[in-house]
């Protein structure tokens, strides 16, 4: 075998220039897959930083039927007392989270005392939204970067269109589930931008001031966003816990707690899920590449050494070493274009990390890209490379091993 090495790479220095061209395009393929998978996963995990350390969290977990129901903020459907005990005490159980923070949500009007307007409310406890969320208090953009009690946090939205501003007071009335209608006056204490951009609704408040205006005797909560230590670990968290819960069941025997993760929660998921597929769709192109590059090469080979290829088989060479001459000339081509790539890949990536691309998405602006370059990426991008180069070789490797010795001395 290491003969037949031997004899394949001195085949492929016989045409240096041909070899160094199908060396570069199987580089230049594995590089520029390297690089778009490196820069669009750190695109990727920005994109999805921004809206769960904004807002969603790694996880949430409902009252089961209160996400099907959440456009209308269901407080039939919140979490009773007991029930956000016992969620509390499972949450603790699992050492992968890091945090957690129990919301009420509402919706209710919203007042400078001229005109009134419709409102989407949170009420958190500041320190556990926070640690939860820890961008939530980039959003805030004036007044303190918190929550205190008799304040409410107003979204930029409305600011603007009622010409509310830090310090004026405001009044937020709701329904609360029973029916009847409650009022509290609020000192705004600060605007908030939406993450989603400027059509959001979401103001924050404290959790007492949010039982105090839905006249709840003891808490209930609309839901419980996690965070966790560990990201790469959410679906398994996200089993763990649901393994947990699925112990509390209702009067009917059904589980009583819905555990989402933030891809079940959000459209963005979506847009995550086109750039993998985009990834996927560049892979095939870079197999296509190697292929066609390889298979030309290979081609090209047999036809100038045909009557060579009709020598040693004249000398007794068996049908499977000429097989095999021509696959080793393949994974050959296939193994240093690879290695050209992933070394072209580590220097683009490193420069990009070094330039410090900034780039906007939604609300926030001055992002920076941040690639950086798995190991597994780079081995499977290569096996694909040196496994396309082999397949490529394969066609012409089995016409040079099927050529009979005479026509072969013969051809011209």
């Amino acid at each position: 075998m290491l003969k037949l090495f031997k004899i394949a790479i001195r085949n492929l220095l016989r045409y240096k220039r041909r070899t160094l061209l199908t060396s570069s395009l199987i580089a230049v393929g594995v590089m520029f897959v390297l690089v778009f998978a490196a820069a669009s996963g750190s695109f990727k995990y920005i994109m999805i930083s921004q809206i769960t350390d904004s807002m969603l969290g790694h996880l949430q977990v409902h009252k089961r039927g209160y996400v099907a129901s959440i456009d209308s903020l269901p407080l039939t459907l919140n979490l009773n007392a007991k029930q956000k005990e016992k969620l509390e005490k499972a949450i603790k159980e699992i050492t992968e989270i890091e945090a957690f923070s129990p919301r009420i949500k509402f919706g209710g009007m919203f007042s400078n005392f001229m005109e009134t307007t419709n409102i989407r409310v949170n009420g958190v406890y500041p320190d556990k939204e926070i640690a939860t969320v820890p961008l939530f208090q980039s959003r805030i953009k004036q007044g303190e970067k918190t929550i205190k009690k008799g304040e409410i946090l107003i979204p930029e939205l409305l600011a603007n269109g009622l010409k509310v501003k830090v310090g004026d007071t405001v009044v937020v009335i709701a329904t609360n589930r029973d029916g009847s209608v409650n009022g509290k006056q609020f000192v705004v204490g600060g605007i908030i931008e939406s993450v989603t951009g400027p059509g959001g609704r979401d103001g924050y408040m404290h959790i007492v001031d949010a039982m105090e205006v839905l006249r709840m005797e003891e808490i209930e909560i609309s839901e419980v966003a996690v965070r966790l230590k560990d990201f790469g670990k959410l679906n398994a968290v996200n089993d763990k816990m649901d393994k947990l819960l699925s112990k509390e069941l209702n009067k009917q025997g059904k589980p009583i707690f819905d555990v989402r993760t933030w891809e079940r929660l959000s459209p963005f998921y979506n847009v995550a899920r086109m750039i993998d597929i985009m990834t996927f769709f560049i892979k095939i192109m870079l197999i296509a590449i190697v292929l066609i590059s390889i298979m030309n090469v290979m081609i090209m080979a047999v036809f100038e050494r045909v009557r060579e290829i009709g020598t040693i088989a004249a000398l007794g060479t068996i049908p499977a070493k000429i097989l095999s001459l021509f696959l080793i000339e393949g994974f050959s081509l296939g193994i240093s274009g690879a290695a050209a790539g992933n070394i072209l890949a580590i220097i683009i990536v490193f420069v990009m990390n070094v330039v410090k691309i900034t780039f906007n998405f939604g609300r926030q602006t001055g992002l920076v890209l941040s690639p950086s370059l798995k190991v597994d990426d780079m081995i499977f991008i290569s096996a694909i490379a040196i496994i396309a180069s082999v397949i490529a070789a394969l066609q012409p490797a089995l016409k040079a091993s099927r050529m009979e010795p005479v026509e072969a001395l013969r051809h011209v």
